[in-house]
């Protein structure tokens, strides 16, 4: 059995589950209570809630994860909702000097079962201060785990095992993915340990997560008209990575193009490079192909900024590339 829902009311159904099953979750962000989301994810939370469970905050990300990070030691389970991810970087201190660390540094006496959701990625002409994708800075620190659900059943599924996990989660929802409507199969899924393969092939293997998972599913179909086997893997899980998944799949392709939003200097892409590198170099019949946004920050005019973002078209040419032909 399964039912078409959007990608939104996925993530509000998980949020008025938990919010439901458990008087220790609340929600806090921007604009969560009366207003409804910046992204109407709570529409209807407060008058259902009360605003002790329906927080609205002041716009200081510094403050508000922050008392998340408080309430989550108190023995709490706080839902904190940043607009953009971009803003997030407001509250690094919290999530990465403070969350990430609680649990290493207090000699396992004390956790932090918080969970940080926001909005990432470019594509809707917002300009540069609201359109990047840092999952890859997120990805680099120990101490949390970090979600990138691409799927309406991993934006169901996801929230409520990442609510049951002892340690920080911060997850990353791709804002062109919200109007986006799919199958919901009942039950759903709820892994946040592993990646997934969307799409089985034999000739390359399309590794990428979030937004860029359903540009390479649409590569795969175009690389099928002219007989070329895309296997598409989606992430999923960016930290810890799930190596062993991604291994499987280039050692039966024996080829990858890693796709990812973020720039490709230092970036989540060339870690999975060098991961595949390290596991199955002897399998490989090519080097590994990344397709990357380019090195600026994301323009503003339409144009320019399809020009930035990894498009179907890129990803097309670079496994063309690597089964040796020109693209």
């Amino acid at each position: 059995m399964s039912r078409k829902i959007s990608y939104r009311e996925a993530v509000r159904e998980a949020m008025h589950e938990a919010l439901a099953a458990d008087p220790r979750v609340f929600l806090m962000g921007e604009d969560v209570g009366k207003y409804g989301g910046s992204y109407a994810f709570s529409k209807g939370f407060l008058a259902e809630f009360g605003p002790e469970r329906i927080r609205d905050t002041p716009l200081s990300e510094l403050g508000f994860v922050g008392a998340g990070v408080g309430a989550a030691l108190g023995g709490m389970r706080p839902i904190v909702e940043v607009m953009t991810v971009n803003f997030s970087l407001l509250a690094l201190d919290q999530i990465v000097n403070n969350a990430a660390l609680y649990r290493h540094m207090s000699g396992g006496q004390f956790s932090v079962p918080l969970v940080v959701r926001m909005a990432t990625g470019a594509g809707r002409q917002l300009g540069a201060q609201h359109s990047h994708s840092l999952e890859g800075w997120y990805a680099h620190i120990p101490g949390i785990r970090v979600l990138a659900p691409a799927t309406v059943e991993d934006a169901r599924g996801m929230l409520g095992a990442a609510l049951a996990d002892p340690d920080p989660v911060v997850i990353f929802e791709h804002a062109q993915l919200y109007n986006m409507e799919g199958e919901l199969p009942e039950p759903f899924s709820a892994d946040i340990e592993h990646a997934f393969v969307r799409r089985e092939g034999h000739d390359v293997s399309l590794l990428t997560s979030g937004g860029s998972l359903w540009k390479a599913l649409e590569a795969a179909e175009q690389l099928a008209l002219e007989g070329i086997s895309a296997e598409v893997v989606d992430l999923r899980v960016l930290r810890p990575l799930d190596i062993a998944t991604l291994a499987a799949s280039v050692r039966k392709t024996h080829r990858a193009v890693i796709v990812d939003e973020g720039w490709r200097t230092g970036g989540l892409s060339a870690e999975i490079a060098a991961a595949i590198t390290e596991e199955v170099f002897y399998e490989l019949d090519a080097a590994p192909a990344r397709v990357c946004s380019v090195e600026v920050p994301i323009p503003y005019a339409k144009h320019l900024e399809d020009a930035a973002l990894p498009q179907v078209a890129d990803i097309v040419a670079a496994a063309r590339q690597t089964m040796g032909q020109e693209s």
